[in-house]
C-alpha cells in the first residue's frame, strides 16, 4: 500500500483476494465434478489447518489445494513444504472421521486457477508422509 492510498485500501485488497480465492475454489470444484469426482468438503477447517477441497472418486480421496495465480509456476511455488505439512495434518484429521478410512487411498493435488485459461489439475503434486 502506498502512502497516498486511501484509508481502507488494504481491506479492499484483502477482500478482493478473498473473493478471488472463493471463485477459484468454486471453479476448481466444477472442474473436478466434470472429471467424475464428488466434492465431499469445501474449506474444511481443523485446528491444524484448512483443506480447500476434499474430493472422492471411487476409493481415492484427493486433498486439493487451490491456488489462483498468474502462472503455473507461481501456483506450485505457493504450496511450499510448510503448507504441505499443514495440509497433510488437516487431511489426517479429516481421514480419521471417515468410517471407511482403511480402504481409502489419499492423494495431494493442486489446482492452479490461471488468468484466461482452463484450470490446471496437478495430480499427486506432492507425496504425503
Amino acid at each position: 500500500m502506498t502512502r497516498d492510498a486511501p484509508a481502507g485500501a488494504g481491506k479492499d485488497e484483502r477482500r478482493q483476494r478473498f473473493a478471488r480465492g472463493h471463485r477459484g475454489e468454486r471453479l476448481a470444484a466444477w472442474v473436478l465434478r466434470l472429471k467424475g469426482y464428488r466434492i465431499l468438503a469445501v474449506r474444511y477447517k481443523t485446528r491444524l489447518g484448512e483443506i480447500d477441497l476434499v474430493a472422492r472418486k471411487r476409493d481415492l480421496i484427493a486433498i486439493v489445494e487451490v491456488k489462483a495465480r498468474p502462472s503455473l509456476a507461481e501456483a506450485m511455488h505457493a504450496v511450499g513444504p510448510a503448507a504441505q505439512r499443514r495440509i497433510e495434518r488437516a487431511a489426517d484429521l479429516w481421514l480419521a472421521t471417515q468410517r471407511d478410512h482403511a480402504r481409502l487411498s489419499l492423494r495431494f493435488d493442486i489446482i492452479a486457477v490461471l488468468p484466461r485459461r482452463w484450470p490446471v489439475h496437478l495430480k499427486d503434486a506432492w507425496q504425503g508422509r
